[in-house]
């Protein structure tokens, strides 16, 4: 009776950790459908928000030309695309539907088989707790979209969307995407392990969770760089301005205002946070002891020189779409990869030691 009962929640442990694998992955396609957005500067050609109603197209001329109607009368298109044709207005339309579309599939991709899973008991107890929070999270990233989009369409607004806001949506993006990986590894089998945390665990730990802080900072730092097009300036390596510290990095007051509001400020920490990240990664594999550890923070090293490499090359050409969202996509595989390693180095603490059953009650 008991190995049956074993049975059945290692099976619904598998069947769990691979939906959430599965939403993952579109958690990733979805940021790279938004940078796509981004880049072809289609984000604010739908100006309501009509969460159900929104899922269609329009389905007639008159419709179509009503939209664009509404379009004009914002900012971007008064000052930027005026002139622009119906055709060239669907096109940018249709990229924005996609993205706003692909979160309702999201959204019905979680929801429905989370339902399910908790009515047939195959979640429960804390593991249904944390999904419910995953979903919860969700909505609160649904609202932050709206929130970026309507600081670009408001009569009194910029041309774009807020970079401070555009941060967050990132932002929110990685905590669901790392909150969906680290709950579909903790659903993985843990052997047993005797013993306390050796002085070498611990700061195996601390390295792996700096490593993560400085990933998210620099995936926030990309987001700055992208809402303020500083990706379009300055587009020399490995001198900026011609200069390895340029003219100009405090031009603005007060002074904490370059840090977020200077393009050439911005884009100078995201190099310069590249550079710390790749350093810490390097030394990381150097100190971690363990034969899967060491393994994982080599492969960490190498997808952040991979990352650089792509960044330098991606900012020489000036931002083209592809390298664009293939930089993007790096930065996704290089946040899990540290998520991954962290949820290794976590689990070797002293209050995860021992062999435990997949928690999928």
């Amino acid at each position: 009776m008991a190995d049956a009962l074993a049975a059945r929640d290692e099976r619904a442990a598998r069947l769990v950790r691979r939906w959430l694998y599965m939403v993952a992955l579109l958690v990733c396609a979805m940021v790279l459908i938004g940078g796509a957005t981004r880049l072809t500067d289609s984000g604010l050609s739908i100006t309501e928000w009509r969460p159900v109603t929104g899922a269609l197209l329009p389905l007639t001329e008159e419709a179509w030309f009503e939209e664009f109607i509404r379009y004009q009368g914002i900012p971007e298109y008064q000052i930027v695309n005026r002139g622009m044709s119906i055709d060239e207005f669907k096109t940018i339309y249709i990229w924005e539907w996609v993205h706003r579309n692909f979160g309702r599939l999201i959204a019905l991709a979680y929801a429905l088989p989370l339902a399910w899973l908790v009515a047939s008991g195959r979640a429960r107890g804390r593991l249904a707790g944390r999904l419910f929070a995953i979903l919860g999270l969700g909505a609160v990233q649904a609202l932050a979209g709206w929130y970026m989009v309507a600081s670009g369409i408001g009569p009194d607004s910029d041309v774009d969307v807020s970079h401070y806001r555009l941060a967050v949506h990132l932002g929110l993006a990685c905590v669901i995407l790392g909150a969906l990986v680290w709950t579909a590894l903790d659903l993985l089998p843990r052997p047993a392990r005797a013993g306390g945390r050796s002085a070498g665990e611990s700061a195996a730990r601390r390295g792996a969770a700096l490593l993560l802080g400085l990933v998210f900072a620099q995936i926030l730092a990309g987001a700055l760089v992208a809402g303020l097009d500083a990706g379009l300036t300055y587009n020399t390596w490995p001198l900026m301005d011609g200069a390895v510290v340029p003219d100009g990095l405090l031009a603005m007051s007060p002074w904490h205002l370059n840090f977020f509001e200077n393009p050439l400020t911005v884009q100078f920490d995201h190099r310069l946070i590249a550079y710390i990240l790749l350093a810490a990664a390097l030394v990381h594999a150097l100190q971690v002891r363990g034969e899967q550890a060491r393994r994982r923070a080599l492969w960490i090293a190498g997808l952040v020189a991979a990352q650089i490499a792509l960044g330098v090359a991606t900012l020489l050409a000036s931002v083209p779409i592809p390298l664009g969202l293939a930089h993007q996509a790096m930065a996704m595989v290089v946040f899990v990869a540290v998520v991954h390693h962290l949820h290794g180095a976590w689990n070797a603490a002293p209050e995860r030691a021992g062999t435990e059953p997949a928690p999928a009650r």
